[in-house]
């Protein structure tokens, strides 16, 4: 017994701090109280008694949304770029490793949400999966994410954003169509980047792109109002010009409604995962991400402005319109003020592991580097 027990805190240090009478509070005694549901690989499943579904949201980026709904706490993708790492936190887990590594299943989710949406005025703005992919792998067995669209379908008029890089999204299209039925719908498919190899080293678990670009097509197909995410631009590796024009090809191509480009934003959950993936394998950028990233998250202002002028430009020229059919129905927020420009640097060979495949640029000019805040 006490053998086990020792392999159980070591797995969650949340229980060493309960045994050492530090009372836990919040989600983390709930997440303290939550059952071994199952294991996958490098990974392991528990369940999670929470007492809301709908969050209310706070953002620096000025986002549109005023509520959220995150079926899961934490993500089996393991994006390197993953901002939503500091989830994990308040559940006193502090490697940000253990937010692709203990996953946390929702209960009675559908039951929590049916209730709180009677509490909603007409209009309400809320965004499905803003801190966890909902259509991650373990929701083809938990089907927590379904059995929130179910919720969903039975409500009129709201306004529903959902961001996913999963194309088992397709498996609910019935649920989609009643859903747009009654409320305003729009469907966001990340993809940072056409590259096969380079996405399988930035998202290693996610859906390979050409597969992400295909659910685009599918669910247009179905009626859906979908676009894509091209999220975060990446300075040094996916932020040129170029790039952005391929990615706008490529959308109008799926028949995507709409093409946004954000970049990179580094918070301090996610700054030390993101950082060793660039010295891993773009080590030529190591101090222009040092400097850039080391006191501030967020780019420039300026460099916002520069960025929404070439993505305009870009997505007019194929005809990607704006994510919402009308205007949104609150002032979306300006964005934060920053300091300085991302700095011109010279085209450098990309290292073998994705030179085959990279975007191409001019020979012998630099490449044209973009950011903004998403």
């Amino acid at each position: 017994m006490s053998e086990e027990k020792a392999n159980i805190e070591s797995l969650f240090p949340i229980l060493n701090a309960e045994s050492q009478n530090q009372p836990l509070r919040g989600i983390a005694r709930l997440a303290a109280c939550g059952e071994h549901a199952e294991d996958g690989h490098l990974v392991e499943f528990r369940t999670l008694p929470v007492r809301s579904l709908l969050n209310k949201s706070v953002s620096r980026r000025g986002m549109w949304f005023a509520k959220s709904i995150n079926p899961y706490r934490g993500c089996e993708f393991g994006c390197r770029y993953c901002y939503a790492r500091y989830t994990h936190e308040f559940m006193e887990m502090k490697d940000p490793a253990e937010f692709e590594r203990k996953i946390y299943i929702k209960q009675n989710a559908a039951w929590l949400l049916r209730q709180e949406l009677r509490t909603l005025r007409p209009g309400e703005e809320i965004a499905l999966g803003t801190a966890t992919d909902p259509w991650q792998p373990i929701e083809r067995r938990a089907r927590v994410t379904r059995s929130i669209l179910e919720a969903l379908a039975e409500h009129r008029g709201l306004r529903i954003g959902v961001v996913t890089k999963s194309t088992l999204i397709e498996r609910d299209i019935d649920l989609l169509q009643r859903i747009a039925e009654r409320s305003e719908l729009v469907l966001n498919i990340t993809i940072t980047t056409p590259n096969v190899e380079l996405a399988r080293i930035l998202e290693p678990r996610a859906p390979r792109p050409d597969l992400r670009f295909r659910t685009v097509k599918r669910l247009r197909q179905a009626g859906l109002r979908t676009g894509i995410l091209c999220s975060p631009l990446m300075p040094g590796i996916t932020d040129n010009a170029l790039a952005l024009d391929a990615m706008c090809r490529l959308a109008s191509e799926a028949g995507a409604n709409f093409l946004a480009a954000n970049p990179l934003f580094l918070k301090p959950c996610s700054k030390a995962t993101f950082l060793a993936f660039v010295h891993e394998h773009f080590p030529e950028l190591d101090a222009s991400y040092a400097q850039r990233y080391e006191t501030d998250a967020f780019v420039s202002k300026a460099y916002q402005k520069r960025v929404s002028e070439l993505v305009s430009a870009v997505t007019r020229k194929y005809g990607l319109s704006g994510r919402f059919a009308g205007p949104p129905a609150k002032e979306r927020r300006p964005e934060p003020e920053q300091r300085e420009l991302w700095p011109l640097q010279p085209v450098k060979r990309e290292p073998a592991s994705i030179q085959r495949t990279s975007i191409p640029h001019t020979a012998g000019q630099p490449v044209q580097r973009v950011m903004m805040t998403s």
